[in-house]
């Protein structure tokens, strides 16, 4: 443990025993009271730079676990500060519905989205992405819990038994549904994560547990403030304070397909939440045993909280739709692209093919300059390949192919395109070319593939050539549909046959005469 989070914990525990001290030596009265609201007030101060101090130093997700629990402590050194106000400046017993007391419900809001966030694991990107609008969702709709049994008993109509009887109910199953989450946290991690929920499950049990007590105590009108009902709060706070510093020093671990299935759990309780409302509605709308003002409440919050909830649902189905549409982008590409040489394929000739010979006739029938409106196919193989995997094996050939395919690209147009044909055979396309210069671009590959040895090995190189057949569609100028691109095709397959047979290294066209 760091020197600096020995000082916390130890002024922690100096305020602690100041505490202890006070109540067990000074009297009721303003003397007990300022000490005690103060030392409280310090805890609270000192929790709160604790973990503010660890958001600074984490990044990501846990940097955003660390600020909710800095934010939790704000709440709680907020209500503090009301509690001193009214026990030291007016000196005034604090009311039974006390504006404050929102701020101790809600400081469990932000511990529970910490831990619903499971800091022990790193996330990834899908599941912030698609997690987040599930998160928010139980945010709100626990935050509109309380504002349906609570917080209109409050201030809508005033009613002191109610509004502690519905306070002290949400209050447990507040701790029992945060007890229950650092349970499964507990189960889930191991090392020094898991001694860390320990830590922070030890803590909440007896600052929870020291709040209830107190509260009861309020209520039988036996508490003042700088009684031992204090120190077992002011206890916890320590706990708290070691739950910081253990935290500073805590690394996310990578997520498993495991931590993946946590998404579904998150989704499964978020449409609980947004299912209940139109419950809660129907609920608002039937019951006859409260007043109607508490009614009009209840169905206009719950209102506004379908409508949040409802546009949190539309975030995630437009990130659901977007992600959908890029992966089926990326499945389409995939399906086009050879995987090796990362050139298009043979399904890509098969999808595009009809759409170019279509254009190319297209020219053909206009009366427009009947110059640079060809379809050229060149049909490229690699001249004596199969020593290659032979002598070097399949990884250095692929070496081969892939630089291979790189050079044929080298001296093409922007507007052509290069295909894996098959083995060590590859396409090139040429749109809107002219057949009369047609073998300009088959003399520039053979200069490419044979001028530079080919890297197939480590320091081992060595050199290769090809061969080129081509042919261009249509293949009569006066009567373009009279032959298919198919049989061009078989055309330039017979030129390539015959650049073999001529010795290889060389290119062949075939036109008509």
């Amino acid at each position: 443990m760091q020197v600096t989070s020995k000082r916390w914990i130890g002024s922690a525990a100096a305020l602690t025993l100041i505490q202890i001290a006070a109540s067990a030596f000074l009297r009721p009265g303003l003397e007990l009271t300022a000490v005690s609201d103060i030392a409280s007030a310090l805890l609270l101060l000192a929790l709160l730079l604790a973990f503010i101090a660890n958001a600074r130093a984490a990044r990501g997700r846990l940097r955003s676990v660390w600020m909710l629990l800095a934010l939790s402590w704000a709440f709680w050194l907020t209500d503090q500060c009301g509690w001193i106000v009214y026990d030291v400046v007016f000196r005034k017993p604090m009311p039974d519905m006390f504006p404050g007391d929102i701020l101790l419900f809600l400081a469990g809001v932000p511990v529970l989205a910490a831990l619903l966030l499971r800091p022990h694991v790193d996330p990834t990107e899908r599941s912030v992405r698609f997690g987040m609008p599930d998160f928010l969702q139980l945010m709100l709709w626990w935050i509109y819990l309380y504002l349906f049994l609570v917080n209109c008993w409050q201030y809508v109509w005033r009613s002191s038994a109610v509004y502690n009887r519905n306070f002290d109910r949400l209050y447990v199953v507040q701790i029992l549904i945060l007890l229950t989450a650092l349970g499964v946290l507990l189960y889930q991690s191991s090392g020094p994560w898991r001694r860390f929920y320990f830590l922070l499950f030890a803590a909440l049990f007896l600052n929870y547990l020291s709040v209830i007590v107190e509260n009861r105590a309020i209520e039988a009108r036996v508490y003042y403030t700088g009684s031992w009902y204090d120190v077992a709060f002011a206890a916890s706070l320590v706990f708290f304070l070691a739950v910081a510093a253990h935290a500073r020093e805590l690394i996310p671990v990578p997520a498993t397909v495991k931590d993946e299935r946590y998404g579904t759990w998150l989704f499964g309780s978020a449409a609980v939440a947004v299912l209940s409302l139109p419950a809660m509605l129907i609920y608002s709308a039937l019951e006859g045993s409260v007043p109607p003002a508490i009614v009009r409440f209840r169905l206009v919050i719950t209102s506004a909280a379908i409508v949040a909830t409802t546009a949190l649902v539309f975030v995630k189905q437009h990130r659901l739709y977007s992600d959908l549409k890029r992966v089926n982008a990326i499945l389409a590409e995939a399906s086009i692209t050879d995987p090796l040489t990362g050139i298009r394929n043979r399904r890509f000739f098969s999808e595009t093919i009809g759409a170019d010979v279509a254009a190319t006739l297209r020219e053909f029938r206009s009366e427009a300059d009947r110059c640079a409106r060809d379809l050229v196919f060149y049909l490229i193989d690699i001249d004596n390949f199969k020593e290659v995997n032979d002598q070097y094996g399949h990884d250095a050939g692929d070496r081969v192919l892939v630089e291979v395919a790189r050079r044929i690209s080298s001296v093409m147009r922007a507007s052509d395109v290069l295909l894996r044909w098959g083995g060590e055979e590859f396409l090139v396309i040429s749109r809107f070319a002219d057949r009369r210069q047609a073998n300009a671009l088959a003399l520039r590959v053979l200069e490419a593939v044979r001028e530079k040895p080919l890297a197939v090995d480590g320091a081992v190189t060595l050199t290769r050539t090809c061969s080129v057949g081509w042919a261009a569609f249509p293949w009569h100028e006066g009567d373009p549909s009279s032959m298919g691109h198919e049989e061009v095709l078989k055309l330039a397959d017979e030129a390539l046959i015959q650049a073999k047979t001529a010795g290889k290294d060389r290119a062949v066209g075939m036109i008509p005469y």
